[in-house]
């Protein structure tokens, strides 16, 4: 199929559905605010923490030992992923451990995987 072929070429305008959609429709500035978090997820690396930290809450040594990456680049992974919202830490001692904020961050690796294993 050419890509003319998936354009709409008629002249009606559905006044009702786009008058309804419309209403459903965010701000400017949410969509703004979705996008970039989504580009946080466009980072492998990212992703890889969040799934390891979806398993188990963990330390940078222990995640930069499973990732096989340096203590300084997880670091600056779960600074970005930090000031995103999207993981949590808690300090024991010299320890801090990091894990998911909270069910949502789950709930978004979780379904991607799921819509990639229908692809």
């Amino acid at each position: 199929m050419s890509e003319s072929e998936f354009v709409c070429n008629c002249n009606v305008i559905h006044e009702n559905i786009v008058n309804e959609v419309k209403e459903k429709m965010q701000s400017e500035d949410d969509y703004q605010q979705l996008s970039d978090l989504f580009k946080l997820f466009g980072d492998r690396t990212r992703v890889q923490i969040l799934h390891a930290l979806e398993q188990s809450e963990m330390c940078v040594c222990d995640i930069a030992t499973l990732l096989g990456l340096t203590k300084s680049a997880v670091s600056h992974q779960l600074k970005a992923l930090r000031l995103a919202g999207l993981v949590k830490f808690r300090r024991e001692a010299q320890i801090v451990y990091y894990s998911l904020a909270d069910d949502h961050v789950k709930e978004i690796i979780d379904k991607g995987f799921e819509h990639l294993r229908e692809l």
